[in-house]
């Protein structure tokens, strides 16, 4: 085992404790019966896929109190059937994709991370089910509006649509780049028209300072090149 690590017996649940162990990954060569899984207090920075893939009978894994700031898509992979308690509270988390959680039923703590409120963690908060009296602990560390840093994201989310102001404000992009574009064909198109228009008038101006007889004979000959 690794060192720090140890295993025990809970209310008749095997369990393996690595807490304070100064870990900087999660073990691989954890007892693959093993039903409890304390992970908390350590320095791993963040979950690799398939991180937990031999650990088919796991019904808790605690996560606190760790520096991981990111979570690979996978990570939780092979422990949707059987965890019903994920503890990642107290980490670096700041944005994560709810691909991650994908098919996950465990109840999810996600307080105590310094979250960027946004439509993707919109999207994550109503995709995972959040621990029982855990959503007040999420809270907006940064935001496009100041106004809502150091607030409850559940709370901001009743009165913002995080994934409308973004898709408002890339339509708006759209729009710009558009209407760039237009204005640009239409400068183009007056330009172009503007300048034959001066070729025309120079080339009049020319067959008017000619002698009629050349006159008429650059005219014929314009006549028949156009013909």
């Amino acid at each position: 085992f690794p060192k720090g690590c140890y295993p025990s017996e809970e209310e008749g649940l095997k369990t393996f404790r690595c807490s304070n162990a100064r870990l900087t990954e999660v073990p691989r060569d954890i007892p693959n019966d093993t039903n409890k899984l304390y992970l908390d207090s350590n320095r791993i920075p963040f979950l690799p896929r398939d991180a937990f893939r031999d650990l088919p009978l796991l019904l808790e894994l605690d996560l606190s109190h760790n520096a991981i700031a990111s979570i690979e898509s996978g990570a939780f992979r092979g422990l949707a059937e059987h965890l019903h308690s994920l503890d990642l509270s107290a980490n670096r988390l700041a944005s994560v994709s709810k691909e991650a959680f994908s098919n996950l039923k465990a109840k999810v703590n996600l307080s105590d991370n310094p979250w960027r409120c946004d439509c993707r963690l919109q999207e994550l908060v109503r995709t995972v089910d959040l621990a029982a009296g855990s959503s007040a602990g999420i809270v907006c560390d940064s935001s496009a509006q100041e106004e809502h840093v150091g607030k409850a994201f559940l709370q901001v989310m009743a009165d913002t649509d995080f994934c409308n102001v973004y898709k408002k404000t890339t339509d708006i992009a759209m729009l710009v780049t558009m209407f760039g574009w237009f204005a640009m064909v239409i400068s183009y198109l007056v330009y172009y028209v503007r300048q034959n228009q001066e070729d025309a008038r120079r080339h009049l101006e020319y067959l008017k300072s000619l002698p009629s007889k050349q006159r008429r004979s650059e005219e014929s000959s314009t006549i028949s090149t156009v013909v």
